[in-house]
């Protein structure tokens, strides 16, 4: 017998056998499976009533909240594609987005309709508009979604029945790590496996109580989306990171795991009177990205006697492929080796490749490409074929991250083709920030890279050649990125040098660069 692995299965699961258990909080407002299953049977209602239907485009444009949550689970069952947007973008990255993926209705946070109002009138795919807010009046020219959602039947939508595992959930857009970002396709069959990889690796189980720190929009985030629910285990939704905020959910929530950037992780161990909490439970923190620096590993383990497990993985790959944690391999105390990013996870093929596309000695320091093959690899980037054939070809996904592997398999990151800076868990890309700074009049020649950062895990620092005879403070350059690009993507330093290393033929030396942050004190770009 074969069935069809479809993400929907999930809350089936939960809402059949568990349907007065806690499904989601968020302030004021508990739902259990049962309401929460309700409220997303309606929106799909709603959704078809707007005449909506299987592989339409419906995008997302919020904070953590129970509105995203349901989101994923309404446009799903119904055969629709959710397009998650990161916030944080400017108005002229979700254009693009937007347009590219041809969306006909965007969801949006009602803190956030202004952003989407500026430009409007050049979405012209867009039919409607639906203002996600459990307060206030939605701005003019948007639908309330609680008012939609109230007026809707409740009784579960028709599935169309044409729905396979390999159809698309969702197109997730990268952060641009070239000149636009790319529409990564992932199927029913992506996430659905994914999921079960965090539920074995990452240990979910049915009283889990996750705190969402990390946006739903993140690719580590649609794991507990998933993987949570199939469990029936509890979401507990924060809206903005605030240590005290933090603390308190753990303690007064009984918090048992999280997922979060390791900004996040700092701002927890940094926050002052802890002892005002009670804390119930040992919650296990899961880290990706950048990862942190093995002290604060030590920290969170030895001051608070919680878990730590460090996992990697990208957009294309759902995300995770790997995972570390204390094994036969790895001693708990060993807190370097715990930072890296571990061994392959089930059903996950791991390589890493040299440039002729062979295995490099598993010495812990030749380094290669690091390569997938796996049921979590994406479809492929939307209406972009030729970005689909450069990434996946001789059988592997090669994902642009050089690293180095040992007698175990255990990979560590060491460096990446693409230039992506991974700050505060979000994805950068250096040609970017470069392509602002070269229209500064005043920048002749300028390099971007990612140092080391206690908070950020990493940040972007820019190194500026200045043309002759023209002047430009380093105030002025951050000001001027500002202005034109999503702030997070801004550099927090510039530093001004009379030349960039280059090779013989003229190409850019970047692995120069970073070796005086890099090998030097991890306190140089605090």
């Amino acid at each position: 017998m074969q069935v069809p692995l479809l993400i929907t299965d999930f809350l089936d699961r939960a809402v059949r056998l568990y349907p007065d258990k806690t499904a989601c909080v968020e302030g004021d407002l508990r739902l259990d499976y049962r309401a929460l299953a309700e409220r997303i049977d309606r929106l799909s209602n709603v959704l078809l009533d707007l005449g909506l239907r299987p592989g339409d485009r419906v995008c997302m444009l919020s904070p953590n909240s129970h509105f995203y949550l349901e989101s994923f689970y309404a446009t799903a069952q119904i055969g629709l594609v959710l397009v998650p947007l990161n916030y944080r973008l400017t108005s002229a990255d979700h254009e693009y987005i937007l347009n590219h993926a041809g969306v006909c209705a965007v969801l949006v946070d009602g803190e956030y309709t202004h952003v989407v109002d500026e430009i409007r009138d050049r979405l012209p795919k867009v039919r409607h508009w639906i203002a996600a807010q459990d307060r206030g009046t939605p701005a003019p020219g948007w639908t309330s979604w609680n008012a939609l959602v109230e007026g809707a039947s409740a009784a579960p939508p028709e599935r169309p029945a044409s729905i396979g595992e390999n159809d698309l959930v969702s197109i997730n857009y990268t952060s641009g790590t070239t000149s636009r970002p790319k529409g990564v396709m992932m199927t029913h069959r992506n996430l659905y496996l994914n999921a079960y990889n965090m539920i074995a690796h990452l240990g979910i189980r049915h009283d889990d109580v996750e705190l969402w720190t990390l946006p739903m929009f993140h690719c580590n985030g649609w794991g507990g989306v998933y993987a949570l629910t199939a469990m029936a285990g509890t979401h507990v939704i924060l809206r903005a990171i605030e240590g005290d905020q933090i603390l308190r959910l753990i303690a007064d929530e009984g918090v048992t795991f999280a997922c979060m950037a390791p900004a996040v992780l700092r701002t927890i161990l940094d926050t002052k009177g802890r002892e005002r909490f009670t804390f119930h439970t040992r919650p296990r923190f899961t880290v990706a990205g950048a990862p942190p620096p093995a002290a604060f590993i030590e920290r969170l383990e030895s001051e608070l006697g919680w878990e730590f497990i460090q996992l990697y993985g990208l957009t294309e790959t759902a995300p995770l492929l790997t995972t570390s944690r204390p094994d036969a391999t790895t001693d708990a105390t060993d807190w370097a080796r715990r930072a890296r990013a571990g061994v392959a996870g089930i059903g996950v093929d791991l390589k890493v490749l040299d440039e002729a596309g062979r295995p490099v000695p598993k010495d812990g320091t030749s380094i290669g490409e690091v390569c997938a093959r796996s049921n979590v690899v994406f479809a492929g980037y939307y209406e972009q074929p030729d970005q689909t054939d450069a990434a996946i070809y001789d059988g592997y996904f090669h994902t642009g991250d050089l690293a180095v592997w040992d007698a175990f398999e255990n990979i560590h990151i060491v460096d990446r083709k693409k230039d992506v800076i991974i700050s505060g868990g979000e994805n950068i890309s250096s040609p970017e920030i470069e392509d602002c700074l070269y229209q500064h009049p005043a920048v002749l020649e300028c390099a971007v890279i990612g140092v080391p950062h206690e908070k950020w895990g990493e940040t972007p620092v820019a190194l500026v050649v200045l043309r002759k005879d023209v002047r430009a403070s380093e105030a002025d350059l951050i000001g001027f990125c500002r202005e034109r690009l999503a702030h997070f993507k801004c550099p927090t330093r510039v530093r001004f040098v009379p030349e960039l290393p280059r090779t013989a033929t003229g190409k850019l030396q970047k692995y120069k660069l970073r070796e005086a942050f890099w090998q030097g004190d991890r306190k140089v770009a605090g």
